[in-house]
């Protein structure tokens, strides 16, 4: 892919995590992918960010939220809604607010 940021919630391989990679040119987002630990619930959310992401500046991407994600979700199971907003806080760290450069 050739991510040039990277964003991560959780720790990979212990427990609930999402890695988010992008790939920025002239701070618009061209292309968007994610590993997580599997639960269907996260994949939905990490896949949702990136297709919803894919082609808006930074700016625009910096405002989806958790609650967004679980909106247009249609909501996740009792107990799941975490994996919405863990999606979201490893784009945060992607695009910058806590580091991320590859």
């Amino acid at each position: 892919m050739g991510a040039t940021r990277y964003g991560v919630h959780g720790v990979p391989g212990d427990g609930p995590w999402v890695e988010i990679w992008l790939v920025l040119i002239d701070a618009r987002i061209t292309d968007a992918g994610y590993r997580t630990h599997g639960c269907p619930a996260s994949v939905a959310s990490a896949s949702l960010l990136c297709e919803l992401i894919k082609g808006r500046t930074v700016e625009e991407a910096s405002r989806v939220t958790g609650e967004d994600l679980l909106v247009v979700l249609g909501g996740l199971p009792e107990g799941k809604e975490e994996f919405a907003h863990g999606a979201a806080n490893a784009l945060r760290k992607a695009l910058g607010e806590d580091g991320g450069i590859c």
